[in-house]
């Protein structure tokens, strides 16, 4: 009799593991699925597709020899363009280092002005931007690394209307902003028409509010602005629904952006970041506040010199390097 229940309670036990496991794995394989379904989803609602599989194929991903420095940072040099059509040559409007932390939750944004007089290895001095011009993301971060000292393991080259399809993707109702002055300017991208006050952008405004220059602040409130719009964009992501709109995030971002981290990488950042998000970006613009002057120099024409010494140190110590 006690033998029998013994063999009862083991056959129940058993019973229980097997309902668990069945449970579990009936609930992997649906997340597994949604997962797949929000980044098709993201892709085509991305391209104007309805069916079919979508291939980024990244450009400058083989020739990118970004390095490890094995110190559990990531760290990914960003470019923003106005273009990518074939036979073109783009224009970095946008040139940042970001550099994520998961063991200090810390997450950190440079952006280096691109007027900066530079040392391009091969090519002499010229306009930092003009590294990418001359040699894609490789020759900006070997230009990066020369001049400053800092490394980038991974790229990752947005367009303008990828970026307006992030932004609409993390903030379907739009990004509050307090715009702080009536901005207009119209050219071949589009028109910025922008009242002063507290806004709720989508995409394209936020972009536009990002993009503009054509004030007294020039170049360097465009880097400020745009330092701001990554904040917000920061918040947005790491509220309560951010975590579910990833996987279509990821998805959505795949036409538009040129990288070479792996869709499981992103994946993966994504989660830590989310889940273990930093309370603040802490951001850094080169060069710094007292470093620089405006000065011209024939055949290249207006350039933004600076304190070589002072900057180079400023964005190591910025980093940790």
């Amino acid at each position: 009799m006690v033998e029998s229940r013994r063999e009862y309670r083991r056959h129940k036990k058993k019973r229980k593991r097997k309902i668990f496991l069945s449970s579990l794995l009936l609930f992997l394989l649906l997340g597994i699925g949604w997962t797949s379904y929000e980044y098709m989803a993201g892709k085509r609602d991305a391209m104007g597709e309805s069916s079919g599989e979508l291939e980024n194929v990244s450009k400058y991903a083989d020739e990118f020899k970004g390095v490890d420095n094995e110190d559990g940072k990531t760290t990914v040099l960003l470019m923003g363009v106005d273009s990518r059509e074939e036979g073109d040559v783009a224009r970095t409007d946008t040139i940042m280092v970001a550099q994520y932390d998961p063991e200090k939750n810390s997450a950190k944004l440079v952006s280096l002005m691109r007027d900066m007089y530079v040392d391009i290895p091969g090519h002499g001095k010229n306009k930092l931007n003009a590294a990418f011009a001359i040699g894609g993301p490789e020759l900006l971060r070997q230009t990066i690394k020369e001049n400053f000292g800092i490394n980038s393991e991974y790229y990752a080259i947005v367009d303008f209307e990828g970026f307006k399809q992030i932004v609409d993707t993390i903030a379907p109702d739009g990004v509050t902003i307090d715009v702080e002055k009536d901005m207009y300017y119209k050219d071949n991208a589009g028109t910025i028409d922008l009242e002063e006050g507290t806004q709720t952008l989508n995409g394209d405004e936020l972009l536009g509010y990002a993009r503009f220059r054509h004030d007294a602040e020039s170049d360097f409130g465009r880097v400020r602005r745009q330092q701001q719009v990554m904040k917000a964009l920061k918040e947005e992501l790491v509220s309560a629904s951010g975590l579910l709109k990833i996987p279509r995030l990821i998805g959505t971002l795949q036409p538009f952006i040129d990288t070479n981290i792996g869709s499981g990488k992103m994946l993966d950042l994504a989660k830590d970041f989310l889940l273990n998000p930093p309370e603040n970006v802490e951001t850094l613009r080169l060069p710094v506040e007292g470093s620089f002057w405006n000065d011209s120099v024939p055949g290249v024409g207006a350039i933004l010199a600076y304190d070589e010494e002072e900057n180079r140190q400023a964005i190591q110590d910025f980093l940790g390097k």
